[in-house]
């Protein structure tokens, strides 16, 4: 399943514990994310010279690039408690309400996924946000009356990967808003070297370098390859981590040198060896690999197209040269080279 693979930059319960412990507790530890991370630090000094709670907070990218960690450091630094939920998991105004009229003056109150809350609920958070304040309705019918409730000043940190999904009013509510990007591969050798220090264990910079370009460019995905390598490391060899125990070991886990893994090089394989590189409608490479249509636009393709080896046309997929190349297989006659540079800029 997609949600298993060592390459998906989602939250896995099983590898979560250990990429908790390797969260930075402070901006030193924190690599890359360089604007976003200066400005949340004006913020957040902004906020401590006047004593007020910080503005409320929106952090959106793909998954895997570090808003849960920046919304700790936001209350970290503010020196308050951070209350963490999701979207999803606010089912009714009630539970809004519980959460809200708990949180201590200042406190963070991080909301991951937040695109995915209820009307009801968003609806209410309205007020909440921008007056400190829950109206709550008693009774029903002729006789029901609204009570507003005073609440203490707090902030919302919101977290999302889809911020069109998200409705322009909650959008507007947050009075800073960022773009978490992709990491490069030096940031994510430095993520790596930092994470293996806090594991305890040794590791080569060529090792580091070789981790950070597999990893897509993610610093989650980074620190899980880092943790099944360590595994490798400590049973296979002397507990070191070197340029030779990073290829054995993600060879075994079928990760290549791009970062894709087997899932994706089906993917590839699918569009080239049994439709001839596209186009090729989405459902029918959804068949030919076992998975629903949401799967391979959500999960797979994003880093395909990312990396330039697969086009999103009118008609359907297509197959790149670039994946042609890395997959070593023999390029179909005529093959333009158009668009070939254009594509390797992108990664």
């Amino acid at each position: 399943m997609a949600g298993k693979r060592v390459v998906s930059p989602k939250e896995d319960k099983v590898d979560e514990q250990v990429i908790v412990s390797l969260r930075p507790g402070e901006w030193g530890e924190f690599f890359g994310q360089k604007q976003v991370k200066e400005a949340l630090k004006i913020a957040i000094e902004a906020a401590k010279k006047r004593t007020e709670a910080m503005e409320h907070t929106l952090l959106y990218g793909p998954p895997g690039l570090g808003k849960t960690t920046l919304a700790h450091l936001i209350a970290r630094e503010m020196g308050v408690n951070i209350r963490i939920t999701s979207g999803p998991a606010i089912e009714r105004a009630g539970d809004l309400a519980a959460i809200l009229t708990n949180l201590e003056e200042g406190d963070v109150l991080f909301i991951d996924e937040v695109h995915r809350l209820g009307k009801v609920v968003e609806e209410m958070l309205y007020p909440a946000m921008e007056d400190q304040a829950l109206d709550i309705i008693l009774g029903k019918g002729p006789g029901a009356r609204t009570v507003r409730l005073e609440l203490k000043p707090f902030t919302v940190v919101g977290a999302t990967t889809r911020i069109g999904l998200l409705s322009a009013p909650l959008r507007d509510r947050f009075g800073v808003v960022h773009r978490l990007k992709f990491y490069n591969p030096s940031e994510l050798a430095r993520i790596v070297m930092k994470g293996a220090d806090k594991l305890r264990v040794g590791v080569e910079e060529k090792a580091a370098g070789m981790l950070a370009k597999r990893s897509r460019r993610t610093a989650r995905i980074a620190l899980k390859l880092l943790k099944r390598v360590r595994d490798f490391a400590q049973v296979k060899s002397d507990g070191v981590i070197t340029a030779p125990v990073v290829n054995e070991a993600l060879d075994m886990l079928e990760v290549d040198k791009m970062g894709l893994d087997e899932s994706d090089r089906r993917v590839l394989r699918v569009i080239i060896e049994k439709h001839d590189g596209g186009p090729v409608g989405l459902s029918t490479v959804a068949a030919g690999i076992g998975e629903d249509v949401g799967t391979i636009e959500d999960v797979y393709e994003p880093f395909l197209m990312r990396i330039g080896f697969l086009r999103r046309t009118h008609r359907g997929r297509m197959a790149t040269r670039k994946a042609y190349e890395h997959l070593g297989v023999k390029l179909p006659k005529g093959m333009s080279r158009q668009g070939t540079d254009k594509q390797r800029e992108l990664f």
